[in-house]
């Protein structure tokens, strides 16, 4: 059984440069492209959320290719599809992987998606320090919002996401991330 090093998955990464991969329990998984709806949506939410929080200066807006190495026994570098990280929180930017969990995440589920794997990664987030987690099912239209040791709330169309303890005043209505219809 692999037990890798983020070492080894920099190595991994320099060798094959078009690939994600993510480093879990010391196994190095490869992330395979997702379809283009889940990124169109991915893309909607990091630009809503960016739009609000550059001008504010409130923190960082990541998309899925920032990785951070989680504060676990093994040392893991995930990726979630779209992250915020409070400005005092990292002040400055890095090259590398942050070393901190976001504050608040989102997981878009693609095709391929497992929708109990990218629940075990949202709590293993959320057992880390995240204070919310999101998993944006397309297939479904629903937000399930994640807070630790509290219940799930499903948002659908009509609804608005809202994180009062880390964005107070941001609003996200659930219908507008969707991949548009052109008729």
């Amino acid at each position: 059984m692999p037990n890798l090093t983020v070492k080894d998955l920099e190595k991994l990464q320099a060798e094959h440069p078009d690939y994600r991969m993510e480093l879990v329990e010391g196994d190095v998984i490869f992330m395979s492209p997702s379809g283009l709806e889940s990124e169109e949506i991915g893309i909607e939410i990091a630009a809503q959320l960016r739009n609000w929080v550059r001008p504010r200066r409130l923190g960082r807006v990541s998309g899925s290719s920032g990785g951070f190495r989680l504060p676990n026994e093994d040392g893991d570098v995930r990726a979630p599809d779209v992250s915020f990280i409070i400005a005092q929180r990292l002040p400055h930017t890095t090259e590398d992987y942050a070393e901190l969990v976001p504050d608040l995440m989102f997981e878009v589920k693609s095709k391929t998606d497992s929708l109990t794997k990218l629940r075990e990664k949202i709590q293993q987030f959320l057992e880390l320090g995240t204070t919310v987690g999101v998993l944006v099912d397309p297939r479904t239209r629903t937000m399930e919002v994640y807070r630790l040791n509290a219940d799930k709330i499903v948002l659908k169309d009509g609804d608005v996401l809202e994180v009062p303890e880390i964005l107070a005043g941001w609003e996200l209505p659930v219908v507008e991330v969707w991949a548009p219809e052109f008729e």
